[in-house]
Formats: C-alpha cells, sequence, structure tokens
C-alpha cells in the first residue's frame, strides 16, 4: 500500500492576513506551518521532507508541491499508483460546528463574534474543509483525488502516531501537547497493537494551549512565536525562577485528571493580548538580558510543572511502560528529562518529527494501518531521520564548477575526508558537513551540520558571531559517541539521544574540556551517534578525539539565522561563502574560498 502524506495550504497565509489581521511570521503560525511531504511504501517511510528546502521560506505554510513532487520521484511513484492521500487535519462539519459555537459562546460583543464567524468561515471554506483541500491538491498537483483517496488524520492522532512509529511501534502511551490542533492544544491516550485509545477527559482546548502561551511568552520578549520558543528555553539557564512564580500562582490552575485552566483564556485574534498581565507580573519590558532570562526561567518552570502533572495523571491511567511525547511542547528539550526522570515509565522518546513536520509521516502512518495490511502482516520499520534529497558526485562537482571563480576543492575518500578534517578541528576553525540524504524534522543530525572543536572557550562566540549571526546567548550541542555518552553527561535513565531532544548536565570533570558544548547552566542538548545511523561523522569523532582527547565536537545545523537549513549543494554553498565558515565537506571534497 502506498500512502502520501501532505501538509500545506495555498491560501492559508492570504486568509490569516486578510481575516485575522496577521503579518510576516504569523501568517504561517496557526495551521499549516512546516509544510512537507512524506511517502509510506507498506509500512516503510521512503521519502519525507518540508517544503522550506526547497522553497527556502522558513516554516512556510504554502502547499507542498516541491515536496509532493521529489518524494514521487524519489521512489519512482505516479499520482495513479498512490492508494492513499493522507491529510494530518480533520475540519470535519463537526468541527466547524464546535468551532463556532465557541464563538458564539465567546464573551465577545456581538460585533466581535460577527466578525470572527465570518473569518472562520472564510478560513473553513477556502482553506481547511475538506472540499477545500480536495480542491487545492487538484490545482496544485493536477491531480484529482477520488473521495474515497482522501483520508483526514486528526492533527494530535498524527502526532501520536510519528511518536509511534519512529519508537519502533511498541505499546506507548502519548501525551501530545503543542498550539493547536483542530479545536484542541493537549491529548493523552495510549497505542496498543496500533489502535489509539483516547483519554478524553485529560483534553485541553485551544484556550488553555501551553504551546500557545509560551509563544505569547516568546513574543512578549521579542522574540518570533512559533519559532523561537527555543530561545526562551536557552536564556532560562541565565537565571532562576522567581519565589513565588506568577505563572503558577496567579496565571495557570491544575484540575484532576491532568487537566489545567489559564486565569484568562487565550484569544489568538490578539496576539499582545496577555503582554499587560506579564508586565504586571514581571514589570515593564526591558529589552536586558537580566528580565528576558527572569521571565524565561519563570516561564519554564511553569512548562515543567503542568507537563509533570500531565504524565503523574496519565501514569494513574495506563499500565504501559513507555512514553512518547510530541507536538511542539516536546520540543522543550530542557523540560524533556525532568519529565522522564520524574515519571514511573521506563523510556521515554521524543521523534526527530515532534513538531508539525512530522505529521505528514504519522497521518501517513495511521492511514496504513487502518487501511492498509492487516495487523498480523505489520511489521516494525527501521526508522531513520535521513529521508530527504541526497545529491551524487555529478550533482555536487556541477554546483563547484558553478562556484568555480569563487571556491577551490580536492576530491578525496571517506577516509581522508576523515584524517583531514580531524587535523582541522583541532584548531579553532568552523567546517561546514554536508553529506546524504537530508535530516528530517528542525533538528540537524549531522548530514548538513556545522561542526567545531568544543574546547576552546569562545567557540560559541565566533559561530555565533561570525557564521549563525544571531544572539550571543544561544548555546550548541554536542554530537557523541553513544558509547561514551554516559561518561560524559549525567543521562540518568536514558543510554541514548539520537534526536537531540534530551538535555543533560555535563559532569563536572568534563565541562572545562568541553566549554564550547557546556551551556551556562551546566547542561548540554546532547546526540548520540553510532556507526550504523552516521558511520563517516563516528570516524571522524573518533579521530578527533584521538588528536585531542576531546570526547564530542559541537553540531549545529548549516544554515544562518532566518533561513532554513541547506538542502542542495549551492545552498551549502551560498552558505558558506556568505558566512565566515572556513572550510565546507561537500560529499567527497573539501572546499576552500579564493
Amino acid at each position: 500500500m502506498i500512502v502520501l502524506g501532505c501538509n500545506g495550504f495555498t491560501r492559508v497565509s492570504e486568509v490569516f492576513a486578510e481575516r485575522f489581521g496577521a503579518v510576516g511570521t504569523d501568517k504561517h503560525y496557526l495551521l499549516g506551518h512546516d509544510a512537507g511531504a512524506a511517502l509510506l511504501v507498506d509500512g516503510e517511510v521512503v521519502a519525507a521532507v518540508e517544503e522550506e528546502r526547497f522553497n527556502r521560506e522558513k516554516k512556510t505554510s504554502d502547499f507542498p508541491i516541491n515536496a509532493v513532487t521529489w518524494c514521487l520521484e524519489q521512489a519512482g511513484v505516479r499520482f495513479a499508483d498512490i492508494d492513499r492521500i493522507a491529510i494530518p487535519f480533520d475540519f470535519s462539519p463537526r468541527v466547524l460546528d464546535e468551532m463556532l459555537s465557541g464563538i458564539v459562546a465567546a464573551p465577545l460583543t456581538p460585533t466581535a463574534k460577527l466578525d470572527l464567524l465570518a473569518a472562520i468561515g472564510a478560513l473553513y471554506t477556502e482553506v481547511v474543509g475538506h472540499e477545500a483541500i480536495a480542491a487545492d491538491f487538484a490545482a496544485r498537483t493536477g491531480h484529482i483525488p477520488a473521495p474515497e483517496q482522501l483520508v483526514f488524520v486528526p492533527h494530535h492522532l498524527a502526532h501520536a502516531m510519528t511518536g509511534y512509529y519512529v519508537a519502533g511501534m511498541r505499546d506507548t502511551a502519548f501525551l501530545i501537547s503543542d498550539g493547536r490542533a483542530e479545536v484542541l492544544s493537549t491529548l493523552m491516550g495510549e497505542i496498543r497493537g496500533g489502535r489509539i485509545h483516547l483519554f478524553d477527559e485529560t483534553a485541553i482546548g485551544a484556550e488553555y494551549s501551553m504551546g500557545l502561551l509560551f509563544s505569547a511568552i516568546t513574543r512578549f520578549l521579542g522574540f518570533v512565536p512559533n519559532n523561537d520558543e527555543y530561545k526562551v528555553m536557552g536564556l532560562s539557564g541565565y537565571a532562576r525562577p522567581p519565589v513565588p512564580n506568577p505563572f503558577l500562582e496567579e496565571f495557570v490552575a491544575l484540575h484532576p485528571d491532568g487537566r489545567y485552566s489559564f486565569a484568562r483564556p487565550l484569544e489568538t485574534d490578539d496576539p499582545r493580548g496577555l503582554d499587560p498581565l506579564f508586565e504586571r507580573y514581571f514589570g515593564p519590558f526591558e529589552d536586558t538580558l537580566e528580565y528576558q532570562a527572569r521571565v524565561a526561567a519563570a516561564a519554564q518552570e511553569m512548562l515543567g510543572v503542568v507537563t509533570a502533572h500531565q504524565v503523574r495523571a496519565l501514569e494513574a491511567k495506563t499500565d504501559l511502560n513507555h512514553l512518547v511525547f510530541e507536538g511542539g511542547v516536546a520540543l522543550n528539550c530542557l523540560n524533556n528529562t525532568p519529565l522522564f526522570e520524574g515519571s514511573r515509565f521506563d523510556d521515554m522518546d521524543v521523534s526527530f518529527g515532534a513538531s508539525d513536520t512530522g505529521v505528514v509521516i504519522g497521518a501517513a502512518v495511521h492511514t496504513w494501518l487502518r487501511h492498509g495490511a492487516p495487523g498480523a502482516g505489520r511489521t516494525v520499520p527501521s526508522v531513520t531521520p535521513y529521508l530527504g534529497p541526497e545529491f551524487g558526485d555529478a550533482a555536487i562537482e556541477s554546483a563547484l564548477r558553478e562556484f568555480g571563480d569563487r571556491v577551490s576543492w580536492t576530491s578525496l575518500d571517506d577516509g581522508e575526508i576523515v584524517d583531514e578534517v580531524a587535523k582541522l578541528l583541532t584548531e579553532k576553525v568552523v567546517v561546514g558537513w554536508y553529506e546524504g540524504r537530508l535530516e528530517h524534522g528542525p533538528r540537524a543530525l549531522g548530514h548538513r551540520s556545522i561542526l567545531a572543536n568544543p574546547h576552546f572557550p569562545d567557540i560559541k562566540d565566533v559561530i555565533n558571531t561570525r557564521v549563525k549571526h544571531r544572539e550571543p546567548f544561544r548555546p550548541f550541542a554536542p554530537i557523541v559517541l553513544e558509547s561514551d555518552a554516559p561518561a560524559i553527561f549525567d543521562m540518568g535513565r536514558k543510554t541514548r539521544s539520537p534526536y537531540m531532544t534530551f538535555v543533560f548536565d555535563v559532569r563536572p570533570e568534563f565541562r572545562d574540556l568541553i566549554p564550547g558544548a557546556t551551556h551556562v547552566d551546566g547542561t548540554s542538548r546532547v546526540q548520540t551517534i553510532t556507526d550504523h545511523d552516521t558511520p563517516r561523522l563516528a570516524a571522524l569523532l573518533r579521530r578527533f578525539t584521538a588528536l585531542t582527547d576531546v570526547p564530542c565536537l559541537i553540531n549545529t545545523s548549516f544554515n544562518v539565522a532566518g533561513e532554513p537549513i541547506v538542502c542542495s549543494p549551492a545552498d551549502a554553498l551560498n552558505c558558506f561563502l556568505g558566512t565566515e565558515i572556513d572550510y565546507l565537506v561537500l560529499g567527497n571534497h573539501l572546499v576552500t574560498k579564493l
């Protein structure tokens, strides 16, 4: 069975701009952001990629025509071969009725209600309704899907299936928390034998969305909502949360069954509606590290308390010993480690596609499990994040020739690349590392990465200012061999962190050895690697450690602030030449600037 997962809407940003007054990235921040496609063939993901990697618009919500086209070409599949097209949203007539009823019951003026009803009506009929999605798909691809071909998967179920699939399809409890889905912002349940059972009494509506609240705090602090929440997470390490914490004392109330509410429901039509409340809690806004860190620390503590409250309720409702945590809130990796360590679960997984990048995979998996092979015929897949485009030697050499007046290069075999780059990294240099298939998801996991030596205390400043062009407080993540990780980091009950979704304390004896990969609070967001998953990168790390006694490398995404991770060789060369990256490994070519 062949299933195409597809997320993105042609007119969603226009409707948000016209009907909701959204500007800039706000036009993408509710629905369809992280547009992309995935192709599942007989239960195996053979291709998955985000549209932003092609159109170069970060977090784009546009229909993923380039991603869809590439997925089909990669698998040698035509539209006529596709059995189902899985959409990771289900704005059914019932959902519309629920949305409209909520507006009617809201404490708004009659005029405000009518305006919002009209805006939601336009969004439904023009963008997210079943008929609108079918028409959009036909208009953009030229393929008119049969009614039975389109499958609409509730957004949070798509998230749950992503985590279930990437974790090996073992029975699991799940917690989903993000900005919003159709009408909810968080959901809990369990998956047994591929079937989902929801704990409906734990569901939280969008008006009490922890994801949207964290985004509102992100905006208040001067950052881009639904994009820069990780900056708030990083800032929290520079301060201790205030005592008492006003978010916990005055704003959030915890209820039975893992539910919670806010003192004031969120209003999506007023993005800055909570700013006066934040200023009452923390004083007038100040564009200083001290002020921003204090607010960030309070927000981070609040997030931890709320998600731990949810997990405690989940523990009481399931006898399963495994947990998957998915949705945008699960990208707060600083929260993930204490959340797991404070639970009774034997293990917890957060996938490489925990954000909306992954819902195309989850929607396809959900559809395959419901409409595909019988239970006895299902096998546990071998899942890798390296699911995107790969460019061979011919394409790389063609790109190098196009840039030939600005770069020079030497062609080397794998062993020579490893030896040369390991020697280079003994110095205070920055290396672009480009190989194999593009990673799926928001993190660079070793195929489109920037590498550096973490032993130099000021290497963070070098990368932030000369390469990434971003704020100086931002930390960098280390890559480490999975077998070495527990000796360097206090990993607790975790034994691996392959997707950079957990944060661990750096053991005291290593903090002076890897200051460039140690945050101000003594932690690191770790990616563990193996010979099986990234053989050449693992060989590089071993060679580098043999030369330096430094057991890890800095790994950050190959891009500059505000741009998507590089996809093609030309993208990599443009980024290389537009920054102060010192060297570029492009496949089996070591590139320098003229």
